[in-house]
């Protein structure tokens, strides 16, 4: 079994989940060619938490976004699912012209800017609207990417949260 750890890494302990809480840890994604996904989110700049084999029949590889509670998994006989199938994967941003512009210059093909036209357009090309949100409302920007898979990441502006959040 090989394993790799992220360097810097910190050892102290994680706060305990209370009575009630749901703490949203790790998505898995479904590959087809685990080391070309690798090579993709090592590209993004995200933090590479772990890489273990055991044998040919499992692997598992884990990546976190800058600043989020949440990774990503991916490997060889973790995910029945199929290839790609991962779409409208959040990344919250607080600034999407940036971040866009952070991601295309790591190669990575990003949609314009747009916002909704219609309730839900962000799942639906045809009713979305080029530029960002009127007033660059809270919210209410947005922007696509996909892995070579074809996982689908949704980039959303937010600048203000909701109360309770």
């Amino acid at each position: 079994m090989s394993t790799t750890d992220a360097t810097g890494t910190s050892s102290a302990p994680a706060p305990a989940v209370q009575p009630g809480e749901l703490r949203l840890e790790v998505l898995v994604l479904p590959v087809s060619d685990v080391d070309r996904a690798k090579r993709f989110y090592e590209g993004l700049g995200w933090r590479l938490d772990a890489d273990i084999a055991a044998g040919e029949d499992f692997r598992i590889v884990q990546f976190t976004p800058p600043g989020s509670g949440c990774s990503i998994q991916f490997g060889a006989g973790i995910s029945s699912a199929t290839p790609g199938s991962a779409q409208g994967v959040y990344l919250v941003v607080s600034d999407i012209d940036a971040a866009r512009n952070d991601l295309i210059a790591r190669g990575v093909d990003v949609s314009e800017v747009f916002h909704e036209g219609a309730p839900g357009a962000r799942f639906h090309e045809a009713d979305r609207v080029t530029g960002p949100a009127p007033d660059r409302s809270t919210y209410g920007s947005f922007a696509t990417f996909s892995d070579p898979d074809g996982n689908g990441w949704l980039l959303q502006e937010i600048t203000t949260r909701l109360p309770g959040r």
